[in-house]
């Protein structure tokens, strides 16, 4: 849902249109924490942080704050979560089934927007992911998926011999 990003000060406004999920239904958003010092920010700090605010020895991540509003009502409920450095877990084999095909599907979502986010995680790594999370597959969902992504990584692949061979025949 990027295209439905908020402006910090319209978070508290109900009156600012954040995108919309049904009764019943859900979503799933999948954050990246880089920890201060690991290396792996991707954007400039703040900056007017205050760095005291959470340190490296710091048991708190993250603080996560969510509205929602019922569907008869007018005014939005908030629900706030501290994310703790002890919630951490060491591997991704260690994740939840679900969370691990989540993060195969986001992954594939990023190669197809151009995979400026996944570094060297390619196709073959969705599929490897994704294979390992299928879990429970009732409907075929997840053998679907994989499906979509072999078909994609075989349209991908070609299409670039293609253009390096017609490069080295000019």
């Amino acid at each position: 849902m990027k295209n439905r990003s908020l402006n910090r000060e319209d978070f508290n406004n109900d009156n600012v249109d954040a995108g919309e999920i049904g009764a019943g239904h859900s979503v799933t958003a999948i954050y990246e924490i880089a920890l201060v010092g690991s290396g792996g920010q991707k954007v400039d700090p703040l900056r007017y942080q205050d760095d005291t605010v959470v340190s490296a020895s710091s048991s708190e991540l993250a603080y996560l704050k969510l509205r929602y509003k019922d569907p008869v009502a007018n005014t939005s409920k908030l629900l706030e979560w501290q994310i703790n450095r002890s919630e951490m877990i060491d591997s991704i084999d260690d994740a939840t089934t679900d969370f691990r095909f989540a993060a195969a599907v986001a992954a594939f979502s990023q190669l197809l927007r151009g995979g400026e986010q996944t570094g060297e995680f390619d196709y073959e790594d969705v599929q490897d992911l994704a294979r390992d999370a299928r879990g429970d597959d009732p409907f075929g969902y997840r053998s679907e998926f994989l499906s979509l992504v072999r078909l994609t990584e075989s349209l991908n692949g070609p299409s670039r011999q293609i253009q390096q061979v017609g490069l080295v025949a000019e």
